[in-house]
């Protein structure tokens, strides 16, 4: 084995506690799992951790100094704090809609900066 871990699963509310092995082809096997959910949250976790990203970005003009936003879908945990760097030099325009895309393919992941809430122009 090149590789072992071990992490509770967190795809289910049973969280299941897993054992995963990596080995010297790569190849990847998971145990104590009670689903193929765990097997497949394992294997990801092993091999490139993915999250979501969530965090505000400043709001210049609007009734509210931040808009909450999040990632579309699921990006390498490992970039997390680039983008977090990248995101603290963002600011947009009031008024914000809840899913306006405000920063198109961070980090060429493929993923999209999305508001989670509406912010409205100062009157």
């Amino acid at each position: 084995m090149i590789k072992t871990d071990q992490m509770v699963c967190i795809m289910c509310p049973v969280g299941c506690r897993l054992e995963v092995f990596l080995d010297e082809d790569g190849h990847v096997s998971v145990s104590g799992h009670k689903c193929q959910r765990g097997v497949e949250y394992g294997r990801q976790e092993m091999i490139d951790p993915q999250r979501i990203l969530t965090t505000s970005v400043l709001v210049e003009n609007g009734e509210m100094e931040l808009v909450s936003v999040k990632t579309n879908k699921p990006v390498p945990k490992k970039l997390l704090f680039q983008m977090m760097d990248l995101l603290k030099t963002i600011k947009v325009e009031a008024p914000v809609s809840m899913g306006d895309v405000l920063v198109k393919d961070i980090l060429g992941t493929g993923a999209d900066i999305v508001a989670t809430r509406t912010v409205l122009r100062k009157q």
